[in-house]
């Protein structure tokens, strides 16, 4: 395999790359560089959901929680009992958090892991309160009407007023998680 160009036009599309590539490219104070969790921005989209789960169940397990896969696509997990259905963000450039995809399915809670590059902060959030303020709410493909899918997005340092009682810290979601006590599944 040759690593040299010698159709003229390739020649001006990598020309043209080079030149562009400095302002896509991650600064080189990039708080994510080094970080336990860089890897995870490479990850497709697609894949973040499973990578999510993995996360979370790996977690509430680590923490002795009895962790399950759902019976059905409606919840992810299955953890102490509780249907959880799991959503992972990682820090957006703007310090935000954007956790997507929220739907009216049949889950109990919905454990939303937002990543920064050295820490995490997670809600365990009962879907009454996500039907109170997001779903239905915050439309994510049709504007704020939108009822099919939603996303709860907010500034890391500054989550809802009415997150305040689920969580922040991983160590608020295990409390929840026994306060809770045994779920029926």
């Amino acid at each position: 395999m040759t690593t040299a160009i010698d159709d003229s036009d390739v020649q001006i599309l990598a020309a043209l790359s080079a030149s562009l590539a400095p302002g896509y490219a991650r600064a080189v104070d990039d708080p994510w560089i080094g970080s336990p969790f860089e890897w995870i921005l490479k990850v497709p989209s697609r894949t973040k959901g499973a990578l999510g789960e993995a996360l979370v169940s790996g977690w509430a397990a680590a923490k002795g929680f009895d962790v399950i896969r759902s019976r059905n696509s409606d919840a992810d997990r299955v953890i102490n009992g509780h249907r959880i259905e799991i959503k992972l963000s990682s820090l957006w450039r703007s310090g935000g958090f954007k956790f997507r995809q929220i739907r009216d399915q049949e889950y109990d809670y919905c454990f939303c892991i937002g990543i920064s590059p050295f820490d995490a902060q997670a809600w365990l959030l009962p879907k009454a309160l996500l039907q109170e303020h997001v779903i239905g709410h915050m439309g994510q493909h049709t504007g704020a009407s939108g009822t099919d899918t939603s996303w709860l997005g907010f500034q890391s340092d500054r989550p809802y007023e009415w997150m305040e009682p689920y969580g922040e810290r991983l160590a608020d979601v295990a409390q929840l998680l026994k306060s809770n006590g045994p779920g029926v599944y």
